[in-house]
């Protein structure tokens, strides 16, 4: 896969400390230019208008201004009349790559503090009560030379959001007390980090280069270097972190984006209202004079030990930085090729060999004074003995890209691509916008900073050549990481303890053993891509549908059907779940239907490449209930594709090889899980005792390890052999055309004289279900963690309230607003329990509850437990004195988050899709809701409390999750020889556990709902719901 594949991409630095966003950065070869005109041209009293023009799609409908502030902050105002978020995100050109010798993370430590507190605004953690509060969320990151600040809130509360926005920038407090805890939540983030493998390279990567050059830091910081090391050279941080602040945090080396509702005048207005004063000390932007690598550092052979039982390669050449050229794309073309899956590519030959799962390729880390070109490898157990050949293939791949010629066709269908996804590209949230337009306001001009580096209108054969000249076997260097080298290595990475072992490499080994010996493949470079759509036009939709309506039923299928009446673009969503009994009775039974669908997106990868690149993609996975095939895209050429994917369903057939392949990848999948972290471990082992159906981990993994491809050969008709369809087709597509689609695949499947399906019995519409905790009750189930090299213990506390009911649902999820931002506050903030804290609702199968994920080296998880409901006690108090108007106003602010609109197809297809796969059809749910939250009184809300969630309520019933780590050992061991108390219980044998207990019924209708199929009595979405 290459960078050009992925239609999402995410605009920020790799080397990210904490990034959540992403931003759709696929731009046009010919766009439309926004000019600004007439009064726009007009300087305000603080800032000037910049009459710049902004490339931008022909179906935005926003309005752009580029102004600079007196102080020199450089602002785009973006507005949107039809959004419901507001957004803004502030750049700063300082990172990590500015820390001061020996204070490793100072960067990263002020982007945690900036949030606390502020001369305004003095009351800790403040700004993010307001924004959760308010409908919103906020983050940050800390990349190699820039800090991204970011938030997002309802529109009606965007005005004071910003103002206490701005002023992280203008007087920061950066109180004592403040900065010896945020130490600890640094720290307990590089916890987190250290049995990361994907950081682990990372370090190292930056480990083996120029001491001297700031790509050799380490960025994230961890007690020792912000605490430890400093107080021991009578270093006051509190003193350093404010220095580096002021020395740093220059407007002039600040870029902001600021989205809102409000037209372009008011939007300056309040601008230049909120952010004049932040200083502007003249700072010169952060400048780099060298390379990170020499001589030295190139034509060698990095042996590492990685935490996962995998085998990965990395091949890693510097190269001329391509953001000097993003007009031509010297790097996302070779990107393109080396990185492209179909037939005849690199990866086809290593995927045929059996050596690799995986193979990814493009430039990483850009900037302007120095970048790499990496081409990253999956290997497989087989390609792990073969890396001498895998690498000689990969410099065959590059000989041939090099005697073929620079392609103008290739780049041309490239351009045609991109400018497809540019002018009919989905509307995203503005945060990931402005997020994305923000991180780039450096590196382009003002003209190009919608389109970015994929616009490429200039054809430059020579720069292309000089950028694949630089890929060569001297050039480079390897990483290949193996469990398999562990004992064989003899050095340490200092910051997260990779084992590693360097190789110098002669130039002539690569060339003759290597290169020359390397297998004799029929490798070939992509052909014409035909899954590029033609067609443009819009559907004529006869009337606004509001809801999908049920559009076809017969004893075979359900169709439900929503054309698109909102986004006026050219694409469409097909869904169809494959409800098969026999795929899920048994751990042996789900195990082999996943089995079926990696071995399907297997087999239909070269052909399907195409597509995905073409912006038209599918997806085949497994379900409760069977498998589901999904296809979405542009739909001129859509239906061509599924079709495919359903040829390939129903006439499946196993490859042994391939079987082999995959089944080690699942076994690798396995046997990793005990090396993710512990929170993921305790809300596995959430899911397993909720579950009707959940099978046990270590059941299937020894049925893995036994199965051959004869059984899945056996298996696949028989679950075929009874099934009933769920459908759902949306976007630009008439009723006709959705029709035929289903009506193609009730032929292929249930249709002849040998059907590959027969439809289901009513006793086989198979249903979801979920345990029913006891009232009253305190059950927790306590284990060690998996991995006796991780330090962290892991706490969910789940409190199970109801089944899906409007009026129980808005309780919840007002309670969840309101106490949200204080527990995070409270844990996190003054407790300090861990950098993982988070309090969130949960949803299984319609039964709803809210969970506490805490992760915490300081406390046991017992302890944490305790205090949670300490945190409720506490929290209890202030539900009850809050007043009328406070009420009222988070009622308000929860009705603006539900009334947000749809921002693309793909956001109202998951909606409705959700309701129809829960078999709930509640397409009108938000109106219901919202109807039951005007209704709601406070005291409403504080008898649910009390009923459900207060400590000691006669009716509450509470779930506890307690993974210990290696530091809560002991304490692991005094809780196993504790006496259970009162009103609650010990689950030492999940599965006895769930036999004991009674279930929530079903919403998914079953027998009555396949009998209306039969019998034509359901016919439109607002009769078939419940």
């Amino acid at each position: 896969m290459s960078l050009f594949t992925q239609t999402h991409q995410v605009s920020l630095d790799t080397d990210c400390l904490f990034a959540e966003s992403s931003v759709n950065s696929h731009s046009l070869l010919e766009g439309e230019l926004l000019g600004i005109h007439g009064s726009e041209l007009v300087a305000a009293a603080m800032s000037v208008a910049v009459a710049d023009e902004i490339v931008k799609a022909r179906n935005d409908e926003r309005e752009y201004r580029r102004i600079v502030l007196k102080n020199s902050l450089e602002v785009l105002l973006i507005s949107d009349p039809d959004t419901d978020k507001c957004a803004a995100s502030m750049n700063v050109r300082v990172g990590y790559f500015s820390d001061p010798p020996g204070i490793e993370g100072l960067a990263h430590f002020l982007e945690h503090m900036l949030f606390f507190a502020s001369e305004k605004y003095p009351l800790e953690d403040s700004f993010q009560k307001y924004i959760t509060e308010h409908g919103g969320e906020t983050n940050a990151f800390t990349s190699t030379e820039d800090t991204n600040y970011h938030f997002d809130v309802n529109a009606d509360s965007f005005e004071e959001a910003l103002d206490r926005f701005a002023q992280f920038f203008i007087h920061p407090l950066l109180s004592e007390n403040a900065v010896e805890r945020e130490i600890k939540a640094v720290d307990s983030e590089n916890q987190k980090n250290l049995l990361s493998d994907a950081r682990r390279l990372n370090q190292l990567r930056k480990h083996l280069s120029k001491d001297c050059h700031p790509f050799h830091k380490f960025g994230t910081g961890n007690r020792d270097s912000l605490d430890v090391r400093p107080k021991a050279n009578g270093i006051n941080i509190r003193d350093k972190l404010i220095k580096f602040y002021e020395e740093n945090y220059s407007a002039n080396l600040m870029n902001l984006v600021v989205y809102g509702k409000e037209p372009l005048d008011k939007l300056q207005t309040l601008v230049e209202k909120k952010f004049q004063d932040i200083r502007d000390t003249a700072r010169s932007c952060f400048n780099i004079s060298d390379q990170p690598l020499t001589l030295e550092h190139l034509q060698v052979l990095i042996r590492a030990v990685p935490i996962c039982d995998d085998h990965m390669l990395k091949i890693e050449w510097p190269i001329t930085p391509g953001i000097r050229h993003y007009k031509e794309i010297p790097s996302l073309y070779l990107g393109h090729l080396i990185g492209h899956e179909g037939e005849g590519s690199l990866f086809h030959i290593l995927k045929k060999l059996g050596w690799a799962m995986s193979l990814w390729a493009d430039e990483k880390g850009s900037n302007t004074d120095f970048s790499f070109f990496e081409v990253s490898v999956d290997l497989t157990d087989a390609g792990q003995e073969h890396m001498e050949d895998i690498v000689g293939l990969l410099f065959k791949y590059i000989h041939l890209i090099e005697h073929s010629g620079i392609c103008k066709w290739i780049l041309d269908e490239m351009a045609a691509i991109s400018e497809m996804a540019f002018h009919y590209q989905d509307k995203t949230p503005p945060l990931g916008y402005s997020v994305g337009i923000a991180s780039n306001m450096k590196i382009f001009p003002p003209r190009d900073w919608l389109v970015k580096s994929s616009l490429s209108s200039n054809f430059n054969p020579v720069l292309i050549r000089k950028v694949l000249g630089e890929l060569s076997p001297t050039n480079c260097r390897i990483f290949w990481a193996s469990k398999r080298f562990d004992g064989q290595t003899d050095l340490a990475e200092p910051w997260y303890g990779t084992a590693y072992s360097i190789e110098r490499l002669m130039e002539s080994s690569i060339k003759v053993k290597w290169i020359e010996c390397a297998p004799d493949e029929n490798v070939h470079l992509p052909v014409p891509n035909q899954f590029i759509a033609s067609d443009m036009s819009l559907k004529n939709v006869p009337e606004k549908v509001k809801l999908p309506v049920l559009l076809r039923k017969s004893p075979f299928s359900v169709l439900w059907y929503k054309p698109d009446t909102l986004f006026s673009v050219p694409k469409a969503s097909v869904k169809i779940r494959f409800r098969c009994p026999s795929a899920c009775y048994s751990p042996e039974a789900e195990l082999l239907t996943d089995i079926f669908t990696w071995l399907l997106s297997d087999y239909l990868n070269e052909y399907a490449y195409y597509a995905e690149v073409a912006n038209l993609g599918y997806g085949i996975c497994s379900t409760s209930s069977g498998f589901q095939v999904s296809v979405s895209g542009y739909n001129h050429k859509l239906r061509i594709l599924l079709e495919t994917v359903l040829k390939h369903i129903a006439n499946f057939e196993v490859k042994p090889d391939r079987f082999s392949v995959i089944k080690e990848r699942l076994l690798k999948n396995y046997q990793n899980f005990k090396f993710k972290e512990p929170w993921r471990h305790a809300l596995y082992y959430c899911s397993s005792i909720l579950y009707e159906h959940s099978w046990p981990m270590t059941e299937e993994l020894e049925i893995l390890m036994q199965l051959e491809p004869k059984d899945v050969s056996n298996f696949i008709p028989t679950m075929l052999s009874r099934a009933f369809l769920e459908c759902f087709v949306a976007g630009n597509m008439d009723s006709h055309e959705a029709e035929l689609i289903i009506k193609h695949v009730e032929d292929t499947f249930f249709v002849g004289p040998n059907p590959i399906c027969k439809t289901l019995f009513p006793s086989q519409y198979s249903t979801g279900r979920v345990v029913k905790l006891d009232e009253g009750m305190s059950c927790f189930y306590s284990t060690k963690g998996l991995n006796p090299d991780n330090k962290s213990s892991a706490l969910v506390h789940y409190i199970q309230t109801h089944q899906d009911d409007s009026s129980s649902n808005v309780k919840l999820q007002l309670l969840h607003l309101i106490a949200e931002q204080e527990a995070f506050h409270q844990l996190r903030s003054v407790e300090q329990l861990g950098y993982i804290t988070t309090l969130a609702r949960r949803n299984d199968c319609g039964v709803r509850g809210l969970q506490f994920i805490i992760q915490s080296t300081s406390k046991d998880p017992k302890e944490v437990d305790s205090r949670v409901e300490h945190f409720l006690r506490l929290f209890e108090s202030k539900l009850y004195e809050m007043t009328n108007d406070e009420f009222k106003s988070k009622v308000n602010e929860l009705i603006a988050d539900k009334l947000e609109k749809f921002k693309n197809l793909w956001e109202e297809c998951s909606f409705y899709w959700a309701e129809i796969y829960a078999g709930t059809f509640k397409f009108d749910r938000v109106e219901a809701e919202v109807s039951a939250l005007r209704q709601l009184t406070h005291q409403e809300l504080i008898d649910f409390f009390n009923e459900h969630i207060k400590v000691g309520a006669a009716k509450k019933k509470t779930l506890s999750l307690r993974v210990y780590g290696s530091l809560h050992t002991s304490e692991f061991t005094v809780e196993r020889s504790e006496t259970v108390g009162p009103h609650s219980m010990l689950i030492d044998d999940i599965l006895r556990f769930k036999r004991s207990q009674p279930l929530y019924g079903s919403f998914t209708r079953g027998f009555s709902y396949m009998q209306s199929c039969r019998t034509g009595t359901v016919t439109t979405a607002e009769d078939s719901r419940e």
